[in-house]
């Protein structure tokens, strides 16, 4: 089977899951599952958070997402248990599709690592 088709499988299968458990079925969107991955990353997840905190949430998981990819490194948790990281490489300049198969692999990869889809 073909790397772009494997890809395609596990995205959907990803993205049904999280949808039946964190949006009643509804289909999240590549943002959401972003944020819930901030989220994860915080590991503080009885909390509403505020507008500014939502960005800083995604800012945490694309850092997290692409650090295999040898675009970030972590770094240090701050007093209020935030993690940081540092940019390591610049990302090359992609069009909209191709930063969209990049997160995407990198959402699936994330959650195969969690053993969360297989």
């Amino acid at each position: 089977m073909a790397r772009d088709e494997i890809l395609k499988q596990r995205w959907d299968l990803l993205v049904e899951k999280l949808s039946a458990q964190f949006a009643d079925g509804d289909p999240l969107e590549i943002d959401g599952i972003i944020y819930l991955v901030g989220v994860q990353e915080l590991g503080d997840f009885h909390r509403s958070f505020k507008k500014d905190e939502k960005v800083n949430l995604m800012h945490i998981a694309i850092c997290r997402l692409l650090e295999p990819y040898g675009y970030y490194d972590f770094d240090f948790f701050d007093n209020d248990g935030w993690p940081h990281y540092k940019i390591k490489e610049q990302l090359p300049p992609l069009k909209a599709g191709e930063q969209s198969v990049l997160m995407k692999e990198a959402l699936v990869n994330y959650f195969l690592e969690k053993k969360y889809i297989v």
